[in-house]
């Protein structure tokens, strides 16, 4: 068990895709579409596009995204969503973290997740992984229709589980979220990698 001495409670909160899921955009896309130029236009136009992050938010139906992606690739609708379909798949566990998870798990410490996910990916996550129960709450952005770095995810955590900002500690792979949740207090780590991040989290709390 990793235990963070010095801290009555810490509230530590993961990210889910580039934290404890493998999420790598372009193997996805090369998986799928063997043309470098429909890749980059896909790159461009789906993944980057304002469109996946409704998906995110879960304002945008599955069959809307596949449709629009399709008017601006000029892609048949089946390419799109076969694209689309591969996503949760793509979302492998990183098992190192998951052992860190374990770690802490029972300890005094409360685990949370705080994510932007499509409804797919997180249905198809909660269905094949066991982890979810060392959790005591999570957030994920579709199902409340907010999305990170906008602030009010972040205050929906802390609202919706009665934290104190100023004993939490968000993981995140993206520097936008972490910038977004040290604005209202939240002490945060960038995760580089499982190994880097277990000793970020014990020289947090010294």
């Amino acid at each position: 068990m990793l235990d963070l001495p010095g801290v009555a409670l810490l509230n530590i909160v993961f990210d889910l895709g580039g934290v404890v899921f493998n999420w790598q955009p372009d193997k996805l896309i090369k998986r799928v579409f063997e043309d470098s130029e429909i890749q980059n236009l896909v790159r461009a136009e789906i993944l980057e596009h304002p469109d996946w992050l409704e998906l995110d938010r879960g304002t945008l139906p599955f069959q809307d995204a596949i449709e629009r992606g399709s008017g601006r690739t000029g892609l048949p609708n089946t390419d799109i969503e076969r694209l689309l379909n591969e996503v949760p798949r793509s979302l492998t566990p990183i098992n190192e973290t998951i052992e860190l998870i374990r770690s802490m798990a029972g300890s005094d410490h409360r685990l949370y997740v705080l994510s932007n996910m499509h409804f797919a990916s997180i249905a198809y996550l909660e269905k094949e992984h066991d982890i979810w129960d060392m959790f005591a709450g999570t957030v994920i952005s579709c199902r409340i229709k907010k999305i990170k770095p906008e602030i009010g995810i972040y205050e929906h955590l802390l609202n919706e589980y009665q934290l104190d900002a100023a004993e939490t500690v968000f993981i995140d792979d993206m520097s936008e979220n972490l910038a977004a949740a040290r604005t209202i207090g939240i002490q945060t780590i960038q995760f580089l990698s499982p190994a880097q991040c277990r000793r970020d989290l014990i020289g947090l709390v010294g």
